[in-house]
């Protein structure tokens, strides 16, 4: 049972040393890409507030390129192309993943996605973007609340991943 803990501990601890180095410093795309799994990896999927709870409250600054009083839209900290916002449904209704979609969530994960696309044309992303939705540890989700990855301003590479 103590082993159980230490391991809960070391997991959670990792998880925040992650999530903190999001918030002061960006570290250049190739160190993100493997803090990023790291973070997934130690992530615990749980419907508990997660820092975009946080950004929604004010309680940590974000760069908002755009809200309403269903979602909100703030600039990645830790950009990977020249345009990069996440997009967040502002109440979480157990929808901490797309996985947990159920019925009652078709309008807002359908806003969601429109909300993109007036985000990506009042970026000027006219000549395309990137629209990625992480599910789960083995899909790089590190916070578990839905959120959209709006990506663009450069040529994206296929397969991606």
């Amino acid at each position: 049972m103590a082993a159980n803990r230490e391991a809960a501990n070391d997991k959670t601890g990792s998880r925040i040393r992650v999530l903190s180095s999001h918030l002061h410093s960006p570290s250049p795309p190739s160190r993100m890409a493997s803090s990023e799994k790291d973070a997934a990896l130690a992530a615990t999927p749980s419907d508990a507030p997660t820092i975009f709870d946080k950004i929604i409250n004010k309680e940590i600054p974000s760069k908002v390129v755009y809200e309403d009083e269903k979602v909100l839209a703030f600039r990645d900290i830790s950009p990977q192309a020249p345009t990069h916002i996440i997009i967040i449904p502002k109440v979480k209704d157990g929808l901490t993943g797309l996985s947990k979609a159920e019925e009652r969530h078709i309008e807002i994960l359908g806003y969601l996605l429109y909300v993109a696309k007036l985000v990506a044309k009042q970026e000027g992303l006219d000549d395309g973007f990137r629209i990625v939705i992480n599910d789960g540890p083995k899909g790089c989700q590190s916070v578990y609340h839905l959120h959209i990855h709006l990506v663009g301003g450069r040529q994206m590479n296929w397969p991606p991943g």
